[in-house]
């Protein structure tokens, strides 16, 4: 970032952080003087009994609430759409967001458009989303998506099958509890899934053209604790320490990503969603690699930052090595994590369909961040090579 650049932060009004703080849930609506929530979930999460240790928080300290249950995996307009009804059926006056990303994202966008008229494409990035709906208290059950702290949001379109980044002071939290003790039920994949999910949004913030101290503070952070505990987590569950980190990584990357914004690899990774229904943090994943090798000639210094912060280079050697060993390293990271190719999954190669999906990257805009600003064609070569 150039001296002289100003760098614009917007984050919840409240954040409370650590084992624990879910169970402060009523304090933070009377703080806030809100009595009435919309819990948006999904049935796992109340099978888990998640919903549970918040709804008896709520019914302790006499707040009447409401469960809206059926967000689905990469939300949907009609999922939204289906939990505007739910939120007009009574007198809510805030909406609780408790769960990954598809649910907080999914409160989200209950919030803003129930004070927006139309559809969700009509607000789609670059449109900034700035008018406001009722409060939002995100509560995240993984250490991944980093909602809880961004101003992003990502809806799919079930028409036009594209996933939209919604972007603005809509979509920020008015408070966020992130409470680390929810993850120990999470299995290996999702564990794996979400951690490089997060180490994307701290590498991506880090190395954007947007990136500014603040940002680059967070992102710095998050990268080591990621790269340490990860395998920790996956291999141990209730591995407190292994989670704690995740989770307080995931909260940095996300303040940073949703500042400095993300770049390629989100861009290539929200079609692969869309069209092939890959969870989103896995689909970052087996983008990474590549699209770092692709990137790393046009900010060796910045990439090289990232290797020595993660322990993977030393100081003394060079900056072209640090980036070798940067790509070797997140090649071996999935290798460890067991991140499938698409093609494992049973995609079979499409170059019409590439070819739609590099148009949809581009106009997300996401790509233009990215060091090295590629071509469509360049793109599809990409999308070859990971499949």
């Amino acid at each position: 970032m150039l001296s002289g650049t100003i760098g614009r932060v917007q984050s919840p009004r409240v954040i409370r952080i650590g084992g624990g703080v879910a169970l402060e849930v009523a304090d933070v609506l009377e703080q806030l003087g809100l009595s009435k929530p919309l819990i948006v979930t999904d049935k796992n999460l109340i099978t888990l009994g998640h919903v549970a240790t918040v709804t008896d928080v709520l019914d302790s300290a006499g707040v009447a609430w409401g469960v809206f249950d059926d967000v689905v995996e990469d939300p949907t307009d009609t999922c939204v759409d289906a939990g505007l009804s739910a939120f007009a059926q009574s007198d809510y006056d805030c909406v609780i967001g408790l769960g990954g990303g598809s649910p907080m994202d999914t409160a989200k966008a209950i919030s803003f458009m129930s004070n927006n008229a139309g559809h969700v494409r009509d607000y789609k990035a670059p449109y900034q989303i700035d008018r406001c709906g009722p409060p939002v208290i995100l509560i995240p059950t993984t250490g991944g998506t980093g909602s809880e702290l961004t101003r992003w949001c990502v809806i799919t379109d079930t028409e036009r099958t594209e996933k939209y980044n919604l972007s603005g002071l809509a979509c920020v939290a008015t408070a966020a509890l992130i409470d680390w003790t929810f993850t120990t039920t999470k299995p290996w994949r999702i564990t794996a899934d979400t951690a490089v999910d997060s180490l994307t949004h701290a590498m991506e913030a880090y190395v954007s053209r947007r990136a500014f101290a603040y940002t680059d503070a967070f992102a710095l952070s998050a990268m080591p604790l990621i790269s340490e505990h990860v395998r920790s987590a996956c291999h141990d569950p209730e591995n407190a320490i292994a989670r704690e980190a995740l989770m307080l990584a995931a909260s940095q990357a996300g303040m940073a990503f949703s500042n400095a914004s993300v770049a390629l690899v989100h861009g290539m990774s929200r079609p692969i969603g869309a069209h092939f229904h890959v969870a989103h943090g896995l689909s970052n994943a087996m983008l990474l690699p590549a699209v770092t090798a692709f990137s790393v000639n046009d900010a060796p210094e910045r990439y090289a930052t990232c290797a020595r912060v993660m322990c993977w280079a030393s100081e003394r050697e060079s900056d072209e090595m640090a980036c070798a060993r940067l790509v070797e390293e997140l090649t071996r990271l999935n290798d460890d994590l067991k991140v499938p190719c698409p093609s494992e999954l049973g995609h079979a190669k499409d170059d019409a369909m590439f070819s739609v999906m590099a148009e949809q990257a581009l106009a997300s805009g996401s790509p233009q961040n990215n060091p090295r600003i590629p071509s469509a064609d360049e793109i599809i070569q990409l999308y070859q090579q990971i499949w």
